[in-house]
């Protein structure tokens, strides 16, 4: 399994969650509403998973609503993308690898 860093991002009255995938950032803002941006996000990890089991740890300084939310938020997407792994796996639609 590869562990993958998470950080949360502040600026003036903005916030990002940012997923390090690789050479990859995938970013979900935290202060607004934009599924479309999400949906990116959750192909892209899919799409990852495919290739290998993954998981994100939330590296942040600073504990305030946003990490304790986003805390949460990893702990939830982890758990989903076990079990999303699991059913790849079973369905057989996981990649070969050489």
């Amino acid at each position: 399994m590869a562990t993958h860093n998470a950080t949360i991002e502040r600026k003036n009255k903005s916030a990002i969650l940012k997923l390090a995938l690789g050479t990859e950032e995938l970013k979900i803002a935290l202060t607004e509403d934009n599924p479309n941006e999400v949906k990116s996000v959750f192909n892209k990890l899919l799409s990852t998973l495919k290739n290998g089991e993954i998981d994100f740890n939330l590296t942040d300084s600073t504990e305030d609503l946003y990490f304790h939310i986003c805390k949460e938020y990893i702990t939830q997407l982890n758990t989903e993308l076990k079990s999303t792994y699991i059913e790849l796996k079973d369905s057989g639609l996981l990649n070969e690898v050489e």
